[in-house]
């Protein structure tokens, strides 16, 4: 990029800074230019954090999305009896949790729901859906037919969004050196290379639950779910201003959710845990332990189902969600219902190790890891 043409970039940062928004065609040749290396680092760090700063629009985010995706995106083919699903959340948020998506996703699959997951090391956490995958035995790392072969195979996969093998271009690069939470959370975690047509999202504010379903109906979706969870304190009440949020289904408060229908309509209706015997428990259980080892076995015995905390309500409400995303179940309580199921039965186990299995390059390694945190 030339001096001049920095420059004409350096003026789209300044629109932003002025609280300007940009079209979608504006945004999706901005973020190609980022993607393509072809302006300075620091104009690259100073457009997301103004864009960050400034609050995404729905049209901006489905530009990152088109560039992310036509730019930087392999592209794959499934066949799978069912349509595939995936399931994510946004990342910052304000109250953090052990990582209920990979655990829901898992559960979900035990059932019959093929899971094309797609997500990254932590940004804004500790326990990111790669690195606990990584932890189980799982080969984050290994090209794109080996994770197309597990969710045939297996049900679930997972594609590494800061893989090179995944995006070959400059999206690893970019969200390696990223510690704060930008657009990329979002944009990035929809570019999808099985480009599934039904997806459950969490996001990090009450505010972008509308924006985001927008954005997915506008890309592509045929069916979503958007969600944002309150966390209440013991004695919080209804004190709304001081409530803590997730981009996940909460046990300990009201969840805000959109959803997508087939036809192109979007209903907002909001989950009240208590109406169906959740939560009442602290909900700082829900929280990460403070090392990884830790983590990922306290992980292993939910999913063994060798745990009934609000951890397993957690994961049960999240993969409940799932279930009515995708019309397998008609409502919340029988999605409740198969997700106990899955759990107590043995099914999310089982898929566990079909998913170590069926996701590596070297599946004895894998299964070694496996068995260690078993044992």
């Amino acid at each position: 990029m030339t001096a001049r043409d920095d420059r004409r970039f350096g003026a789209i940062i300044n629109r932003l800074i002025q609280r300007e928004n940009l079209t979608r065609q504006e945004a999706a040749q901005a973020f190609n230019v980022i993607l393509s290396n072809a302006t300075t680092p620091v104009q690259q760090g100073a457009f997301l954090a103004a864009l960050t700063a400034k609050g995404e629009t729905e049209m901006e985010v489905a530009g990152a999305w088109d560039a992310i995706y036509q730019l930087d995106t392999v592209k794959i083919e499934l066949h799978t009896p069912r349509p595939v699903v995936e399931n994510s959340g946004t990342g910052r948020d304000t109250f953090k949790t052990f990582n209920i998506s990979t655990a829901a996703a898992i559960v979900a699959a035990a059932r019959g729901v093929p899971m094309a997951r797609h997500g990254s090391r932590a940004i804004t956490s500790f326990c990111g859906t790669v690195d606990i995958s990584e932890k189980l035995g799982i080969d984050v790392d290994c090209p794109p037919a080996v994770v197309a072969k597990s969710i045939e195979k297996a049900g679930i996969g997972l594609f590494n969004g800061m893989s090179p093998a995944i995006h070959p271009g400059a999206l690893g690069r970019i969200l390696s050196q990223v510690c704060f939470g930008s657009t990329l959370n979002i944009a990035a975690s929809l570019a999808n290379p099985a480009l599934p047509a039904i997806g459950v999202r969490g996001v990090y504010s009450k505010e972008m639950i509308l924006p985001v379903i927008g954005v997915m109906k506008s890309i592509g979706y045929k069916k979503a779910l958007v969600i944002y969870g309150e966390v209440e304190s013991e004695g919080q009440g209804a004190n709304r201003l001081s409530a803590p949020g997730m981009d996940e289904a909460s046990v300990n408060g009201p969840t805000y959710c959109a959803r997508l229908f087939e036809n192109g309509d979007i209903e907002t209706f909001t989950i009240r845990p208590q109406n169906y015997g959740l939560g009442g428990s602290s909900p700082h259980d829900l929280s990460p332990g403070p090392d990884m080892d830790g983590e990922v076995r306290r992980f292993v015995d939910l999913i063994s189902n060798r745990e009934s905390s609000l951890r397993k309500e957690a994961v049960m409400i999240n993969a409940a969600l799932i279930f009515y995303a995708a019309d397998i179940v008609a409502g919340i309580e029988a999605g409740l219902e198969m997700a106990a199921d899955a759990l107590e039965s043995g099914a999310a186990f089982k898929t566990l190790t079909d998913w170590v299995s069926a996701q590596n390059r070297d599946p004895e390694k894998g299964m070694k890891t496996l068995e260690r945190l078993v044992a």
